[in-house]
């Protein structure tokens, strides 16, 4: 079976066509920060690409042989909301599994349930990463992804919990922490029921070194991945598909794959293999994705139920004027959730965004227009 573009998920190398993750962000940057013992954030949109390049660069270190890497994804805690035993519980089964399954390394799986009992859930997770990071003689480097779906409390427990053993790397705690999700901690506004307080990010984790932002894909990246599929199929693309391409999505890694999953692989004229992928072809792949309301798409609307993006929103739409004594907080908020970006201006981040917004605002509002 012939690989294809990937639209779920990380990326699978035998399955998909896909633009190496280790070269969409400087290796050597990163390298040097885990050389350097930093922690820090990657961030970006969701389906931009993130997860593909945490795997890559935990096999790239296990590979060097220098360090120990592990990539986990925590995003079953957050079913555990401000519930912080049951959310620190269920983040140190997470890391269990993934270094039994990942490294064939049981040491978690064998401790973390006496830790959690006898240190409680202030103090497990640092104690059993402790533990450990004694147990090894590499050090360890730690990504822990979807960082963000955890909330309040439990958030601000795993933060504090990392602040706290970091003097002690690399021996007693990980050389490098990297935490992933979409926004960047310095970002986050948590309110602790425990403390009745607001706590920023940046007060529960200001060990951060760096933010690194994964860019979307550039021209010459949706180029090289759709003659991916040229290469091995022997379908050609139209010279006038690249820059249409471009111009609908602005890179957007999961639109870009979209579109061509669509044409080549759903519709019918685009299944023969002797036709030419053309620019009406992928009009009509934008046009097919948008009435389906894809499972992307679908959460980018729902953001739009949020009264902080609308009011961001309508002014960019109608061009009217910039959005008006809007906090910052909530333009950041905005742009990292891949609604909107700054060029000289606040723009909606690429025409396919653009027309499924304005769709979205004028479905919601031409009931109250005809009344």
């Amino acid at each position: 079976m012939s690989r294809y573009f990937n639209t779920a998920g990380p990326i699978r190398r035998d399955d998909h066509y896909y633009i190496e993750p280790l070269e969409r962000l400087d290796l050597q940057e990163i390298l040097t920060l885990i050389e350097q013992k930093k922690y820090f954030i990657l961030h970006a949109p969701r389906q931009t690409g993130k997860t593909s390049y945490l795997l890559a660069l935990m096999d790239y270190l296990n590979q060097q042989g220098k360090y120990k890497a592990l990539y986990t994804n925590i995003e079953n805690a957050q079913a555990a909301r401000e519930n912080v035993k049951k959310g620190i519980q269920a983040i140190m089964n997470a890391l269990a599994e993934d270094a039994f399954d990942r490294l064939n390394d049981p040491f978690l799986k064998e401790k973390w349930k006496d830790v959690l009992e006898q240190s409680g859930e202030f103090s497990a997770l640092k104690n059993v990463l402790s533990l450990w990071c004694r147990e090894n003689e590499k050090p360890i480097v730690l990504f822990i992804d979807e960082i963000d779906a955890l909330i309040g409390d439990t958030l601000i427990a795993v933060l504090r919990q990392m602040r706290s053993g970091y003097e002690k790397r690399p021996g007693l705690f990980p050389q490098s922490i990297v935490l992933c999700g979409i926004r960047d901690v310095k970002d986050y506004r948590m309110h602790s029921d425990i403390e009745k307080a607001i706590i920023t990010g940046g007060s529960a984790f200001n060990i951060k070194a760096r933010s690194l932002k994964m860019d979307n894909f550039t021209p010459q990246e949706i180029e090289k991945l759709y003659h991916k599929h040229t290469t091995e199929t022997g379908q050609p693309f139209s010279d006038n598909v690249f820059p249409l391409a471009w111009e609908l999505t602005e890179g957007q890694p999961w639109l870009v794959n979209a579109l061509a999953y669509e044409t080549c692989f759903k519709m019918k004229e685009g299944r023969q293999r002797s036709m030419e992928i053309t620019a009406d072809m992928i009009e009509q792949a934008k046009e097919n994705l948008i009435l389906r309301r894809e499972t992307h798409l679908d959460q980018l609307t729902d953001k739009l139920k949020e009264e902080r993006v609308r009011r961001i929103i309508e002014p960019i739409l109608t061009c009217s004027s910039e959005p008006r004594n809007i906090p910052a907080d909530d333009i950041d908020y905005a742009i990292d959730f891949g609604l909107i970006k700054r060029d000289g201006r606040l723009k909606i981040s690429n025409l396919i965004y653009k027309e499924i917004i304005s769709r979205e605002l004028t479905s919601c509002t031409s009931p109250s227009i005809r009344d």
